[in-house]
């Protein structure tokens, strides 16, 4: 029997209207600036806020997917878990997640081989968490609702234990995207410069470079940064900007990057 996830984002970071979210996600991925690939990345860091906030840093690495798109079969994503304590890593137990645009497959294959390599099989991370869900309609915009995906949510782990589950989960065909916020309520002109000194942290592949405080997907962040050294995989900064340049207010802001791996 089917098991759905339902969204608990929709209508708060997102429309829940179907149409009206198609919408914005097409003027999202319409007014970025990023110059289409033929080729699509192996994976990207996102920011996870309300649309209106990060929205359009987003885009600016989701439109890298629209020319290579046919080469991507599935999608392991990976992001904090904001609500509910967890040491290493969850991977749902539900079969699938609806959103306002139809509902997503979870790739019960790469559940096992997750659970495998240590991870639990477990909702509750999931149940009332925006980080990832809130990446799902993208995802469906550029790829549509066929490709099947696998949501980690991460909890308390060191940057090799991330790596290790990466090793076994992202193959030829995995597109891996990583969700995560950097600095938080800070001023405007603070978090700029501590978001930039993050950017180059992962740019530079430097995992211990990447702290608590930097980024609320910390440790799936340093795990990816961890699993790109080892591969040898590029990593490069698409965008990077504070919800003062999305929203406006700049006396208490957060700061959003976006970047492709490879």
């Amino acid at each position: 029997m089917a098991r759905l996830r339902r969204p608990t984002a929709a209508g708060a970071f997102y429309p829940s209207d179907p149409a009206a979210l198609e919408s914005v996600l097409d003027d999202l991925l319409q007014s970025t600036r990023t110059e289409r690939a033929a080729r699509a990345p192996r994976g990207l860091i996102v920011p996870h806020a309300g649309y209106r906030f990060s929205g359009p840093i987003a885009a600016s690495a989701y439109a890298l997917l629209v020319d290579g798109k046919r080469a991507i079969d599935r999608v392991v994503l990976l992001g904090p878990a904001h609500f509910v304590n967890l040491d290493g890593a969850a991977v749902p137990e539900a079969t699938g997640w609806h959103t306002p645009l139809g509902v997503v497959s979870i790739d019960h294959n790469l559940v096992r081989r997750a659970q495998s390599l240590g991870a639990a099989v477990d909702d509750k991370s999931h149940a009332p968490e925006h980080a990832l869900e809130v990446q799902m309609p993208f995802l469906q915009f550029v790829l549509g609702n066929e490709v099947p995906m696998l949501p980690v949510a991460v909890g308390v782990a060191e940057p090799a234990r991330v790596a290790d589950l990466l090793d076994g989960l992202v193959e030829p065909g995995v597109l891996l995207v990583v969700s995560t916020d950097l600095s938080h309520y800070e001023d405007d002109e603070t978090a700029k410069r501590l978001d930039r000194r993050t950017a180059e942290a992962i740019t530079a592949r430097a995992s211990d470079a990447v702290g608590l405080r930097d980024a609320c997907g910390f440790f799936a962040v340093r795990g990816l940064v961890e699993w790109s050294r080892r591969g040898g995989l590029p990593i490069r900064l698409l965008d990077l900007r504070t919800s003062a340049d999305t929203a406006g207010d700049r006396s208490r802001v957060v700061g959003y990057g976006a970047f492709a791996i490879a």
